[in-house]
C-alpha cells in the first residue's frame, strides 16, 4: 500500500501532462492520444516478462523492476521534451509504462495469500491506496512547471521529474519492505517459468468473461480520458483546472475501491461488473455532451473513474477466484496484457476520432463497448442456471 501511494504520485503526474507534452512537441491535437497509446503499449510490453519473472522468482523482483523502468522512462521523456524529439519522448513513454505494469500487478500481490471470500476486499485495499498519490500527482502540474523552469526544461516536462523520483522510491521500497514475498510464500516456493501461451488453456468460461470485462472497461476509460485534457485546453481550461479534473477522475478510479471490493465479495462479481458498465454509460453521456462546461466534463470524468473501478476490481476478483494459485501469475499477466492492448487501441483511435469527428462522437463510440460485456455476463449466468 505504501509503494502504491508513492508510485501513484508518479503515475498521476505523468498522466496529466503526457498528451499535452506530445501535442507541444508536434503542434497537433491528433498526436496527443499517442501519449496514452505509448504508455499502455509499454505497460503491455512489460506485463508478460514481469509476470513470468514473478512466477519464477516472486513478486518482489518483478515489481521493483517495473517501477525502476518507469523511473528511467520518465527521465527519457523529459529528454525528449527538452530536445523537441517526438521519437525520444515516445520511447520514454513506453519505458514509463513499466510503472503501470508494476502498479497493476501489485493488486494481484495483495491476493496471493487472501482467503477466497476476501479476494475482492484484499485486492481493493491496495488499489485504494493508489488514490492518495494519484490524486496528488496531477495537481503537481503547477509546481512541476516551476521546477522545470529552475532546471531549464519545458514547463510540461516538470511533472515528469516528479514521476521519475516517485517511481525510483517505489522501486526501492519494494525491494526493502515486501518481505516475505507473497507469491513465493503462498505457492510454497517458486513456480516454473511460463510464457503467455501457458495462459490460453485457462482463458475460458468465467475467466474469459473476467478478462473481457477488464479489457473493455479499460478501453472505454483510456479512450475518453486520453483526449479530455486536449478537449479542455481547446475550450480554454488552464493547466490547473485540467489537473484538478484528472485528479477527480483518478479519485473516482481508486477512492471507492474498498466499496467495490466489498460489493464484489458480498453482492457478486457479475452484478458489480454490470453496475460498473452502467456507470460507464452514464459517464460517457455526461462527458460527451459537456461542450464548454468544465463542471460537466469534470463530473463525467469522475463517473468514468467510478465505473472503471467497479468493473476492473470485480473483474480482477472474478479472475483470481476462478484460478488455482499456481496458474494465477501467468493468467493475470495475460489479463493485464489484454487490458493494456485494449487501452492502447482505445487511445490510438481516440485521437483519430476526435480529430475527425469530435469529442462527442468519441464518447458515443465508447458507449458501444459496454454491450458485449453485459451480453457475456448474461449468457454466462444463463449457462450456470441451466
Amino acid at each position: 500500500m505504501l509503494v502504491q501511494v508513492v508510485g501513484g504520485v508518479g503515475n498521476g503526474a505523468g498522466l496529466a501532462v503526457g498528451g499535452l507534452l506530445i501535442k507541444d512537441i508536434t503542434g497537433s491535437s491528433g498526436w496527443a492520444g499517442m501519449a496514452v497509446v505509448m504508455l499502455t503499449l509499454g505497460a503491455a510490453a512489460f506485463t508478460i516478462p514481469l509476470s513470468t519473472l514473478a512466477a519464477r522468482t516472486g513478486r518482489r523482483p518483478a515489481l521493483a523492476l517495473g517501477w525502476l523502468c518507469g523511473a528511467a522512462g520518465a527521465g527519457v521523456t523529459v529528454l525528449g521534451s527538452e530536445t523537441g524529439s517526438l521519437t525520444i519522448a515516445l520511447v520514454g513513454l513506453v519505458l514509463f509504462g513499466g510503472s503501470t505494469a508494476a502498479n497493476l500487478q501489485s493488486r494481484f500481490a495483495a491476493v496471493d495469500r487472501a482467503a477466497p471470500d476476501q479476494i475482492g476486499r484484499s485486492l481493493s485495499l491496495v488499489v485504494w491506496s493508489t488514490t492518495i498519490g494519484a490524486v496528488i500527482g496531477p495537481n503537481l502540474t503547477g509546481p512541476g512547471a516551476s521546477l522545470a523552469r529552475s532546471v531549464g526544461v519545458p514547463d510540461l516536462a516538470g511533472p515528469m521529474l516528479f514521476s521519475a523520483a516517485g517511481f525510483a522510491v517505489a522501486g526501492l521500497l519494494t525491494v526493502v519492505l515486501l518481505r516475505p514475498d507473497p507469491l513465493v510464500h503462498s505457492a510454497g516456493g517458486s513456480t516454473a517459468p511460463r510464457g503467455v501461451r501457458a495462459a490460453f488453456p485457462h482463458v475460458r468460461g468465467r475467466t474469459l468473461t473476467a478478462v473481457w470485462s477488464i479489457a473493455s472497461s479499460h478501453a472505454v476509460m483510456v479512450a475518453v480520458m486520453a483526449l479530455t485534457p486536449v478537449h479542455m485546453e481547446d475550450h480554454g481550461a488552464t493547466l490547473e483546472v485540467i489537473g484538478l479534473t484528472i485528479s477527480l477522475h483518478i479519485a473516482g478510479m481508486y477512492a471507492l475501491s474498498p466499496v467495490m471490493g466489498w460489493l464484489s465479495d458480498t453482492w457478486g462479481h457479475d452484478r458489480t461488473i454490470v453496475l460498473g458498465q452502467s456507470i460507464l454509460l452514464l459517464a460517457v453521456f455526461v462527458a460527451g455532451t459537456s461542450g464548454d462546461s468544465q463542471v460537466q466534463i469534470t463530473i463525467g470524468l469522475t463517473l468514468l473513474g467510478v465505473g472503471w473501478s467497479a468493473s476492473v476490481i470485480a473483474g480482477a476478483a472474478a479472475l483470481t477466484a476462478s484460478l488455482a494459485v499456481a496458474d494465477r501469475p501467468v493468467v493475470q499477466g495475460f489479463s493485464d496484457l489484454a487490458m493494456n492492448l485494449a487501452g492502447a487501441l482505445g487511445g490510438l483511435l481516440a485521437g483519430i476520432v476526435v480529430a475527425t469527428s469530435g469529442f462527442g462522437t468519441l464518447n458515443a463510440a465508447a458507449a458501444v463497448l459496454t454491450i458485449p460485456v453485459v451480453a457475456l455476463i448474461l449468457s454466462g449466468r444463463r449457462v450456470a442456471a441451466a
